[in-house]
């Protein structure tokens, strides 16, 4: 049985924009429609469409198609509508907030918040002024890794526009969903209402002058990603692995992500993490629990900057759980904080003086998004 037009433009009637309650063939949202050779192609121009709605139009179209004629293929073009002058300053950088890096891991467990909170306390030891976004919507971590968990924001009426102030500890302004949820409560959220939190951390924050906004991302690449990326003009990315292989894998894919020609964030620089176990009775002896020199070998692939190594220490895993960052210890392990947290600001100042100032990523074609 073959297919018109006027059965796919029935279809498409159906299908409701949730933020606008427009159907696809209003507003201009279709913009070509063929069908031949036994393939049903559509152009469709929406503004910054959600994988999640993008995957429900796909599916529809694919199930409607098969059932009605199996030998037919569907082809979706999504093209995204460019905002509004008006739209794009609004959401321009935040007023005050010099340098703004992401940490990234392709891999969950690697240490990744662990990563993220010694490197915002130890950029407040060495006197800069630091914000940290915990931006793992379904997993947060930072209330607990800085003992803040009883803790709740409050929102103060800031020239007329309600903000909400960050919790601070050890010399950090701290924001995290895990401010607003109960520490047993599952967070079980679809791509847009955790990309809506996530805007409103950022945006409707009084995060003041900033000469670091540190953003401690999920592990892997998603809709949190793509929305912080098209959100603020991120200064850099930082990558954490471990020396093992199967989180080498993960980590060289998170690089791709932020080097892809539509998003194209630096890269300042790779952490090693947990490349080696000391243990307490013999601190001088290493045993390469997840195999050697791994993040650093991948980092020469890469030509990323190899920023720091760093063990994988009972005391640093303590630290984590009383709410006391490891940088604040007065030992090695808080020198090898400081030493990182200098190298961030080297390898920052150094990409500010060699790259334009950043831009916010304008995702204006999905091909690589989905």
């Amino acid at each position: 049985m073959s297919i018109t037009k006027k059965d796919i433009l029935n279809l498409l009637q159906s299908i409701k924009i949730p933020s606008e309650n427009k159907s696809l063939v209003h507003f201009d949202i279709l913009k070509d429609l063929s069908i031949e050779n036994s393939i049903v192609e559509l152009k469709l121009s929406i503004s910054n469409p959600t994988l999640q709605f993008r995957k429900k139009i796909e599916s529809l179209l694919k199930d409607f198609v098969n059932k009605k004629s199996p030998e037919y293929t569907v082809k979706i073009d999504f093209i995204i509508q460019e905002k509004s002058k008006k739209d794009l300053e609004s959401k321009k950088t935040i007023n005050g907030i010099k340098n703004i890096i992401a940490v990234a891991s392709g891999k969950g467990g690697v240490g990744k918040s662990t990563i993220s909170s010694n490197l915002a306390t130890s950029l407040s030891l060495i006197g800069k002024k630091v914000g940290l976004i915990d931006a793992d919507i379904y997993g947060p971590s930072i209330p607990l890794m800085f003992d803040v968990e009883k803790e709740k924001p409050v929102v103060s009426n800031i020239n007329g526009n309600s903000l909400i102030e960050p919790v601070q500890a050890h010399g950090v302004k701290l924001l995290s969903i895990g401010f607003f949820s109960k520490p047993s409560d599952a967070i079980v959220w679809r791509g847009p209402m955790a990309s809506k939190a996530l805007n409103q951390m950022i945006h409707q924050a009084n995060w003041g002058n900033l000469d670091y906004l540190i953003i401690d991302l999920p592990p892997g690449t998603g809709d949190i990603h793509l929305t912080l990326v098209q959100s603020l003009p991120l200064t850099g990315a930082v990558i954490v692995t471990t020396p093992q292989p199967i989180s080498l894998i993960d980590a060289k894919k998170a690089a791709a992500m932020f080097k892809m020609k539509n998003i194209n964030v630096p890269i300042i620089g790779m952490v090693e993490n947990m490349s080696w176990f000391s243990p307490n009775d013999n601190p001088k002896k290493k045993y390469y629990i997840f195999g050697k020199a791994g993040g650093e070998n991948l980092s020469k692939d890469l030509e990323i900057p190899l920023l720091s190594r760093f063990p994988l220490l009972e005391t640093i895993r303590e630290s984590s759980d009383v709410g006391r960052p490891a940088a604040l210890q007065n030992n090695n392990v808080s020198e090898m904080y400081k030493n990182f947290a200098i190298s961030v600001v080297e390898k920052t100042m150094e990409r500010n003086l060699k790259l334009n100032k950043t831009k916010r990523v304008k995702i204006t074609h999905t091909k690589g998004c989905s």
